[in-house]
Parts: structure tokens; C-alpha cells; sequence
């Protein structure tokens, strides 16, 4: 078994020193570029009344604003509850 894990070390050592001989390197990866302002981003964004620069706090202080109104808790429509929700998850970046 010994032996076997040895072949195939050096095999691997002669396949990357032979790669690298012949200046075979690994292509590069595409970068993601942000993706483009769509037509459902925009509507969000209208619906919240927010600009297009608007960060993520100013995104939550809107959504905050119109849920005191639109909450059905307080005789609020549900629906309009569920597309404040929609369009604040569209807009805000989840990674933070």
C-alpha cells in the first residue's frame, strides 16, 4: 500500500512539474459583476420610496416606516404587509 501511495506522489510531482514546464496554467475565474438594476428591483425600490443609493439602513428605517401602517396588526392590509417584506428581502443585502 506503501508503495502505491508513492507512486502516486510522484506521478503527481512529474504531472505538475510537467504543467508547469509547458506553462499550463489554471484559467483565471470570471469576476461577478453586480447584476443590473432590473425592473423588480426598481419597483421595490418605488414601493419603499427609496433612491437608488440608498443603503441597507436607510432600506430598513423605510421599511419600518410604512410597516407602522401597513401592519395587519393594526388594520393594515396583509398583502401590502407581504410586498413591504418582498421588497425590503430584495433590497437588502443578507450577507451583513
Amino acid at each position: 500500500m506503501a508503495k502505491f501511495i508513492l507512486a502516486l506522489l510522484v506521478a503527481y510531482a512529474g504531472w505538475r512539474l510537467w504543467k508547469d514546464a509547458l506553462g499550463l496554467k489554471p484559467r483565471p475565474k470570471p469576476r461577478r459583476s453586480a447584476p443590473p438594476e432590473g425592473a423588480e428591483r426598481q419597483a421595490a425600490r418605488a414601493l419603499l420610496g427609496v433612491g437608488q443609493n440608498a443603503d441597507d439602513e436607510a432600506i430598513r428605517t423605510a421599511h419600518r416606516r410604512l410597516m407602522a401602517d401597513a401592519h395587519p396588526d393594526r388594520g393594515g392590509s396583509p398583502d401590502r404587509a407581504r410586498a413591504l417584506n418582498a421588497a425590503r428581502d430584495l433590497l437588502v443585502d443578507r450577507a451583513s
